[in-house]
């Protein structure tokens, strides 16, 4: 039995929950997400709470509760505080700027990178770390996921593109022939 599935979503104070059918409404401004369950759960909006709850007793619908329920949870979280993802960047010469909606990066190659951002997502480009804010979880992991994939941290010297938060496991050079 889903543990997450049970506990009710609270909805942030500005944001507006409504049930359309078998699509969840969230609006906050003029931001508006939606979720469409497809019938695979039943909801219910109860004084600042959205309650979900499986539909029948399928093994389709006991697996897709907890699953609808994270994600209308991060709809919530994504409109009210949003995502942030940091990149840090390592290396001699490796840096990034950003134009307009464009971030260039310089990793080492012969050419430059020049990497479309999404629309509703924010970069920003202080020395040496790269910050992508977003109210979607799911874009803001996958646009740092693909600008890491351009130049990954290598295990001798660390240099490449990685999370602020991840830890290179060093490797040892070549050692010195012993007499």
């Amino acid at each position: 039995m889903s543990r997450i599935g049970k506990k009710p979503v609270e909805v942030a104070s500005g944001i507006d929950v409504s049930l359309d059918g078998t699509v969840i409404v969230a609006k906050k401004g003029n931001l508006e997400k939606r979720l469409e369950t497809y019938g695979r759960v039943d909801m219910q909006i109860d004084a600042g709470q959205v309650v979900f709850t499986k539909k029948g007793d399928t093994k389709e619908s006991a697996a897709f509760w907890g699953t609808y329920r994270s994600l209308f949870n991060n709809m919530i979280i994504g409109l009210d505080k949003g995502f942030t993802k940091s990149l840090e960047i390592n290396g001699v010469g490796y840096r990034a700027a950003v134009n307009g909606n464009v971030l260039n990066l310089q990793l080492g190659f012969s050419h430059d990178i020049n990497y479309d951002v999404p629309a509703g997502l924010d970069v920003k480009v202080e020395k040496n770390i790269i910050t992508i804010t977003g109210s979607e979880k799911q874009v803001v992991g996958q646009v740092a996921a693909e600008i890491r994939d351009f130049r990954p941290p290598e295990p001798y010297k660390g240099k490449g593109v990685k999370y602020t938060d991840e830890v290179i496991i060093r490797k040892a050079g070549k050692s010195a022939k012993k007499k």
